[in-house]
């Protein structure tokens, strides 16, 4: 199949190769041609001028930018998707974004002629690099069950979680979990080091125990290495959080442990981390800059 990506950032390059090793002709969209994008068009990727170019020329088109107003601008501008799309293309958002937006897109979509489907995945750079994403998928069972052989591609574990919409509220209870688990395995090595242990011992002994967890074995180690690379950026992870929050408003919940993480990531973003992995939440504590 001829498939676009737009947008091949930390996660999207893993994808976009596990896609090509698939046999499939992938056209790209990004805004900057970075290394990743040069070494895919290297590897026999084509390269669109623009989101509107990549829908013209694609039978299915993958998306995976930033932030929702980038999702809404990809989608929607003048040189968007749907400016390009003729009836019949199939559209998904692998970007972590509103539910609110993923349902407006799927509703312009149909009118369209376009299917357009909410699927953000969990895994980081090393679940995209290796075909291990967690994929949440919201949208027509239809339309989810003829991509299935796409998805596969991505992931192991692909849900399909109801309908529009669907896809992004169940990412937003992945994050939350997420983000009360990195604030105890960060004050967990935080107090190990603070008690004169040997951290690396320690996490020997509980990363496979009771303990244990996924934030704990891939970045317990890296943060303990001082690696704060992003394998997911911490900008991004706010945003999440964010959403999260906004949605559980919505929904007339209050949610005190994601509300103490959005405050400490963005105190983490204000000392300048906000391009770092979300391990870096390490930092703070470790300068003793915490402030509830």
């Amino acid at each position: 199949m001829k498939l676009g990506f737009i947008g091949v950032g930390v996660m999207g390059r893993g994808i976009v190769r596990n896609l090509m090793r698939g046999g499939h002709e992938l056209i790209l969209y990004n805004r900057s041609e970075n290394a990743e994008v040069k070494q895919l068009l290297a590897e026999g990727a084509r390269r669109a001028d623009s989101p509107r170019s990549v829908a013209q020329q694609a039978d299915v088109v993958f998306t995976m930018v930033g932030f929702p107003k980038d999702v809404e601008e990809v989608y929607c501008g003048p040189e968007g998707v749907f400016a390009g799309a003729a009836p019949g293309l199939v559209a998904v958002d692998l970007t972590t974004s509103s539910p609110a937006l993923a349902k407006k897109l799927a509703e312009l979509g149909e009118k369209q002629g376009v299917s357009v489907l909410d699927a953000p995945v969990s895994g980081g750079d090393i679940g995209a690099r290796e075909a291990r994403l967690s994929v949440m998928v919201g949208g027509k069972e239809a339309i989810f069950e003829k991509l299935q052989p796409l998805f596969r591609l991505m992931g192991q574990t692909v849900v399909l979680q109801g309908g529009p919409g669907a896809g992004q509220y169940a990412k937003m209870v992945n994050q939350i979990v997420i983000a009360s688990n990195m604030l105890g395995v960060v004050e967990a090595l935080t107090y190990a080091k603070a008690a004169g242990l040997d951290q690396m011992r320690v996490f020997s002994s509980i990363a496979n125990g009771a303990a244990g967890s996924a934030a704990l074995s891939n970045l317990g180690p890296r943060m303990l290495k001082g690696d704060f690379a992003p394998g997911f950026y911490v900008k991004h992870f706010i945003k999440d959080m964010g959403i999260a929050l906004s949605s559980a408003a919505e929904l007339g919940l209050q949610l005190p442990g994601l509300a103490l993480a959005h405050r400490l990531y963005e105190q983490l973003a204000a000392n300048g981390c906000e391009n770092d992995g979300t391990q870096a939440l390490y930092k703070l504590y470790l300068s003793n800059q915490v402030t509830l």
